[in-house]
Order: structure tokens, then sequence, then C-alpha cells
């Protein structure tokens, strides 16, 4: 089986959610790669040195420049006449663009693999991560999201991959750039940070949230997330919520601070190495998953444990 690879990029360097990919994509056969972009030269390099990659194939244009998925799902498609499975991280764009080419093969597509059982098997969460489903594709040609943090990620070197330029249809004539407005931070991503200091609702105010949580972050050189309730209260941007519908995460060390673990802030975190909660309420949801769990105000406990670090 030959599966394509959607990788995320910015031109520059690869996104370490396509290293997730690439594993998963190795146990479904021969992985190649799709790498949509302008002036991306240096990034197929790189590419081309995963470990595991057989093919790298590069559409150099003006249109792919940004990455619409309306530009680069019509060119996926037109390379999944040598394919059989497209694959795609469960981020942002790889959920924009999956879809399309699912549509452009008039296929169903298969979202957040956790693992591959068999050729068209695989898991994947349901009911807010509460059950796992076992499902089996009929389909001819396959499209999947890969969960990153269910997944190892591939070697940056030792591959030897083979660069090869593709071209597609180009501008779409659908859709145009207009801005990006990028949060740009000196801690790690989210999403592959090893430790990750998360605060909830229970904060009170965004001056609040950043004299607790960020003290304690700076001390760990960890990222810092936040609850649903955190982001819709103002306290910080959406870009900091962890959840089912914020990012997946699997750090070694989650802070889950003020946090009551409501079912869709634990579908975000709970595959987590070693969770330790602080919250007063003794009964909070959060205890029930948590490692390490210490009943305290929060606005006494964390100070100290900072001051303590």
């Amino acid at each position: 089986m030959k599966t394509l690879v959607l990788v995320e990029h910015d031109n520059t360097k690869v996104a370490d959610a396509t290293l997730a990919v690439v594993t998963a994509a190795a146990k479904l056969g021969e992985v190649h790669l799709l790498i949509a972009g302008h002036n991306c030269g240096g990034v197929a390099e790189a590419a081309a040195k995963i470990a595991g990659v057989g093919k790298v194939h590069v559409a150099d244009d003006a249109a792919y420049a940004n990455g619409l998925a309306e530009n680069v799902a019509p060119l996926a498609a037109e390379l999944m006449g040598h394919h059989d499975a497209f694959l795609a991280a469960a981020t942002t764009q790889g959920k924009n663009v999956a879809p399309r080419v699912a549509a452009h093969l008039d296929v169903m597509q298969v979202s957040e693999i956790l693992s591959v059982e068999g050729p068209k098997t695989f898991t994947r969460p349901i009911y807010a991560g509460n059950a796992i489903a076992t499902v089996e594709s009929s389909d001819e040609k396959l499209v999947i999201t890969v969960r990153g943090t269910a997944f190892e990620k591939a070697a940056t070197e030792g591959g030897s991959g083979t660069i090869e330029a593709v071209s597609g249809a180009g501008d779409a004539g659908t859709s145009s750039f207009v801005s990006a407005e990028i949060a740009k931070s000196e801690r790690p991503e989210l999403t592959s940070a090893k430790v990750i200091v998360s605060g909830g609702r229970a904060l009170k105010d965004a001056e609040t949230f950043e004299s607790v949580i960020t003290p304690l972050a700076d001390k760990l050189g960890a990222a810092i997330g936040a609850s649903r309730a955190a982001v819709d209260a103002g306290y910080v941007p959406n870009d900091y919520q962890v959840g089912q519908t914020g990012k997946i995460v699997a750090p070694e060390v989650y802070f889950a601070i003020g946090i009551s673990g409501a079912i869709q802030h634990l579908a975000g975190m709970k595959d987590s190495k070693v969770i330790i909660a602080i919250n007063k309420d003794e009964d909070a949801p959060i205890f029930q998953v948590a490692d390490i769990g210490l009943v305290a105000d929060i606005f006494t406990a964390v100070p100290e444990l900072t001051n303590a670090l």
C-alpha cells in the first residue's frame, strides 16, 4: 500500500505534527510525502531525511504559499491516483484539507485515528474520548486524520527519500489569503511541550491568571494552557485552549490548576504521562484522572510551589 502524507510547514521547516503522521503511515505501507508551498526547497530537503520516507512530492507554486485548503485538496486528490491512502494530522490544517480530499474522491473520512489495527482497520475516540471505536473502511481509497499524541514521532534524520517535483491546478479561484495574526511566544508550542501548566475559570480574571500561572510555567520552562471556560472568559487567547474543542496534548507532566475536569477538557489531556491537579474542591472530577492531587487554595498553594522550585 502506498500512502500520501500531507506535510505541514511554514515554507521553512516541517511541523512536528507531521512526524507522528509519518509513523502512522508507515504502519500501512510505503510512505510518500506531499509538500505544497512556495520557495519551499529547504522543507523538501528536511522532509526527505525523515526516517521511513520513500518519496517527497513537491508542488512549488505561489498558489500554495499559504496552504489554502481549496488549492491543496485538488492537488492531493490528483496524486491519490497513484496512492492508496491519504493521511494528515488532526490539526487545523489537516482537518481543513482532508475532508475536501475525501469529497473529491467520494469516500468516507476516518477521523483522528489512535492506532492502526489492519490495512483498513483503525481505532478512534468517540463520545469525547470516553469510548474507543474500532472501525473498518470499505472504500478503495482511504482518507485519514491522525491524532498526533497517539503515535511516536518519526526521527528527523536517517531517511533518504527522493524528491520529485509535481504540479497541480494551482489557484482554484474560490478563496484568497488576506492576512494572518500569529501569536509568537518564547514558550514551547502547546502540542509538543513536555510540561504544560493549565489554568481554569477559578483564576477569576486575566491578571490573576497571569500572576499565578506564568511564574510557575517560567520556573518549569513549560507551555501555558487553559480550559475552555478560562478562554471564553477572556483570561487567555483561544490558542491556549486544551480540550475536545481545543488542542489535544499528551505532555510528560500536565498541571491542572483550578480546573474542575469537565469531560470536554479531559478529552484533550488525559493521555498525559503524569497529571497533577490542584483544586480546593475535593470532589472535582479532575481528581479521578490525576496521578497527584492536592486539595488546596490555588492562590496559596501555587505561589508556594513556585517559590519552592
